[in-house]
């Protein structure tokens, strides 16, 4: 029997297909003009997909930080009402996620229908409060604004959690693709500023090597590879500017971190059809030498943004309900595990 070849998934193709169709007008090239054109396509294709809208507790706050643009960000409850804050002796608190959306450092926001209808599924379904952050696009704003933007809505988020209803020793961080960058650049941080207790981070088809060295486009034939590595580097170019050394910073690509001791827990979703399965499949090989409990799973078919068809795509509904599941692990006292029977590596890259 010949052995198959990667192939998109035939419920991902049939609705790209149907969404490509909803695309009235080319993308623009300029950043402003691609950021409103995407904004108009988030709109018209969540209508397209029934997009569930759940309604839900939210409040905004904007977020103070230093030497950069202020950060803003939305807190969503897992039902209708804000839950009461609590004592600071007082226990019982729901766990709290903070989440930073995808859009390659240049597209998207908290305001997007998409990402605002998951925030609101996800609270609800996990029992769980998310605190959706928002970080200043590219190339108007550049590194390393974003993961410091970043780190003052996670601080903020621990520092209010009780006020929130919330429990700050079940504090998880995550984020998808470029957000998925930024929520593992906030664990390095807050191991080397701050050592709070993270329960969880949780990555979705993450970008975390800013260099590209771990780009995999092997068997993937939808778009060449030599343009896929042109978009990526304008991409990284307008995130992060002309200087590569700027490239190897952890903070811009956390996994070319020397050292990735003392890290949070991690799952990490990856995605057969997508070149950035190899940025999460290598970082899961490095948090797992250096003694970090880490789980990651590879989606057969699946591209960079199918996780997000939930309703239409199967894989995408077994992926929603394997998040659901690990969140709702935060109410849970966690897994004690014994000592590796090797010691950590001291540089795990």
């Amino acid at each position: 029997m010949a052995r198959s070849k990667p192939t998109v998934d035939a419920f991902v193709t049939a609705v790209t297909e149907r969404l490509a169709s909803l695309q009235q007008t080319p993308e623009p090239k300029d950043p402003v003009g691609r950021r409103a054109h995407a904004a108009a396509f988030d709109r018209v294709s969540s209508e397209a997909l029934g997009t569930e809208t759940l309604v839900a507790a939210t409040e905004d706050h904007t977020v103070h930080v230093p030497g950069h643009p202020d950060a803003r960000l939305r807190v969503y409850w897992p039902d209708q009402q804000r839950l009461p804050a609590l004592a600071d002796d007082a226990s019982g608190g729901r766990p709290v996620l903070v989440y930073f959306f995808g859009g390659g450092f240049t597209i998207a926001g908290i305001d997007w229908i998409g990402w605002d209808a998951g925030f609101r599924r996800r609270a609800r379904e996990a029992g769980v409060i998310i605190v959706a952050g928002e970080y200043s696009l590219a190339p108007e704003v550049r590194y390393p604004a974003q993961p410091e933007q970043c780190w003052s809505v996670f601080e903020w988020a621990a520092e209010h959690a009780r006020s929130l209803g919330g429990d700050p020793d079940r504090l998880a961080i995550g984020g998808a693709s470029s957000g998925g960058n930024l929520a593992a650049a906030v664990t390095l941080m807050n191991r080397d500023r701050a050592k709070r207790p993270i329960r969880l981070q949780l990555l979705e088809a993450p970008s975390l090597d800013l260099t590209r060295g771990h780009l995999d486009a092997r068997g993937i034939t939808q778009v060449p590879g030599a343009i896929l590595r042109r978009l990526a580097r304008q991409l990284v170019l307008q995130y992060l500017g002309p200087d590569r050394a700027t490239q190897r910073e952890p903070y811009a690509s956390p996994l070319l971190a020397t050292d990735h001791r003392d890290l949070p827990p991690a799952v990490i979703y990856t995605a057969e059809m997508d070149p950035l399965r190899g940025d999460g499949e290598a970082y899961a090989r490095v948090l797992s030498e250096a003694a970090v409990p880490v789980s990651c799973v590879r989606y057969i078919g699946q591209t960079h943004t199918s996780g997000g068809l939930t309703g239409h795509v199967p894989a995408a509904d077994h992926l929603h309900r394997d998040v659901i599941t690990t969140l709702r692990t935060l109410h849970e006292e966690p897994a004690s595990y014994g000592a590796p029977l090797r010691e950590p590596a001291e540089a795990s890259r």
